[in-house]
């Protein structure tokens, strides 16, 4: 008598067609991710920052030499550009008039309303520019953002908007996590911030992003006087 045998098939292998980055150790994962995000020449960050007491949403395309994009916390909102060292940011009146902070003065009031809509280009020295310009600097945010921190291990395998991924954690999640592309370069495409301090996606990364001199009319050349300067 024939016997028929029925082979039980193996699990689905879940990195066949992948980078590979999936079958790593953790750390290797995060050594592969990194180098991908480092090598990209742009990216699009978009987000939740929480610094502080404040939290920041952004939505910013970054490059090596500059960024554009919009920024906007519970009482305002602004938009950034920078282009090599020269930053503008762009907001209305009721932005420019509370820099300072408490309640603006009536001659606060009408000097900003001067610069409501329009471009302002900030000065390298001003406060308000050691306070924006982190939000265009993709490298060094980069570095600020793709930190786990705590003992590193290997999550499970997912997907994030149709891509493949891996993700790995610090200190069991306390410590971050971190989404990676199992598909072409291993880019990051979402960080859960360690302390809840936000969550952020990485997208576009090597898509071209133009950055353009707003209009001589648009912008306004502030000098020293935003805000209370050095």
């Amino acid at each position: 008598m024939a016997v028929a045998l029925t082979a039980c098939g193996s699990p689905e292998d879940p990195d066949a067609g992948t980078n590979g980055v999936g079958k790593l150790s953790p750390t290797k994962i995060q050594q592969k991710t990194l180098a991908a995000a480092e090598g990209a020449p742009t990216v699009r960050i978009s987000g939740k920052l929480v610094s502080g007491r404040r939290t920041y949403e952004l939505d910013m395309q970054l490059t090596g030499n500059g960024g554009k994009g919009e920024v906007s916390t519970k009482d305002t909102e602004f938009s950034l550009l920078r282009i090599g060292k020269e930053l503008y940011v762009k907001a209305d009146a009721g932005f420019w008039a509370h820099q300072e902070g408490g309640t603006p003065s009536r001659t606060d009031s009408a000097a900003a309303a001067k610069l409501d809509g329009k471009y302002v280009k900030v000065p390298a020295a001003d406060r308000t520019y050691r306070q924006f310009s982190g939000f265009t600097e993709k490298d060094a945010l980069l570095d600020t953002l793709l930190t786990l921190h705590g003992k590193l291990a290997r999550g499970e395998h997912s997907t994030l908007g149709g891509t493949r991924t891996i993700r790995i954690s610090a200190a069991q999640g306390n410590g971050g996590t971190l989404d990676v592309s199992l598909e072409g370069k291993p880019y990051p495409l979402r960080l859960n911030r360690a302390g809840g301090a936000g969550t952020v996606q990485f997208a576009d990364w090597g898509k071209r992003i133009d950055l353009a001199e707003p209009d001589k009319n648009d912008v306004v050349d502030y000098g020293e006087s935003i805000g209370s300067g050095n």
